[in-house]
C-alpha cells in the first residue's frame, strides 16, 4: 500500500470510521464509508488533508433513508474511496462545498434531483430544473418501488459470491443443437 494511503486509512480510523477495503476490479474503488450525515464535514476536511480531490456527489433513494454517495480520488496513487451518507429524517445533509468547490454544481443536482438540502450551502438553487418544478424530484421512487438499502448494497453480492459451490444455483447452459438444425 501507498504510505499516503496508508496515512489517509489512519486519519479516518481517527475519526472513529469504519474503512472498508474493496475489490477494485470489481467495484471500481478501493475503499467504502458508510457514514452519518453530520460526519460528513469532518471526513471530507480529512480527504482534502491527504490531497484526495472529489469525483462526484449524487443521491440514492433506498429504504430506510435516501443516502448521498461521495467519491473521491488521488490524482497521485491509486486510490478511490466511496462514502455514503445517510441523510437525516429532514432530508439533510451539511454542505462540503466549502471544502471542494466543485462540490456546489453536485449539491445543487442532487438538490433538484432528490430533494435533499444541503445545509449552509451558499447557492443552493434550482441548476437544472426550472424554478417552477422545485417540488418535482424526478428521480425519488414511489413507495410501491423503492428498495431497501441491502438490495443495492454490495453485501448482497458479497454474500452470494461467498457461498458453497454446492449451494450456489447452476448456471443455464446453452443447449447444443443438432447439426442439420444449424444447417
Amino acid at each position: 500500500m501507498h504510505p499516503a494511503t496508508e496515512k489517509l486509512i489512519s486519519d479516518l480510523k481517527e475519526l472513529s470510521l469504519s474503512v472498508g477495503e474493496c475489490d477494485y476490479p470489481q467495484r471500481g474503488y478501493h475503499y467504502e464509508i458508510d457514514l452519518a450525515a453530520d460526519e460528513i464535514r469532518a471526513l471530507a476536511e480529512c480527504m482534502l488533508k491527504n490531497e484526495m480531490y472529489l469525483v462526484f456527489v449524487g443521491g440514492l433513494d433506498v429504504k430506510p433513508a435516501p443516502r448521498v454517495i461521495y467519491q473521491f480520488a488521488s490524482f497521485t496513487r491509486p486510490c478511490r474511496v466511496v462514502v455514503r451518507a445517510a441523510v437525516t429524517e429532514d432530508h439533510t445533509v451539511p454542505t462540503i462545498s466549502d471544502i471542494f468547490q466543485g462540490a456546489s454544481w453536485h449539491e445543487r443536482e442532487t438538490r433538484d434531483f432528490f430533494g435533499i438540502v444541503f445545509t449552509g450551502h451558499p447557492y443552493l438553487r434550482p441548476l437544472i430544473l426550472a424554478e417552477e418544478d422545485v417540488d418535482l424530484k424526478p428521480l425519488l421512487k414511489t413507495e410501491e418501488t423503492i428498495k431497501d438499502f441491502s438490495e443495492v448494497s454490495w453485501a448482497v453480492a458479497d454474500e452470494a459470491s461467498i457461498q458453497p459451490e454446492a449451494e450456489k444455483p447452476e448456471a443455464k447452459k446453452p443447449e447444443a443443437k443438432d447439426k442439420a438444425e444449424q444447417g
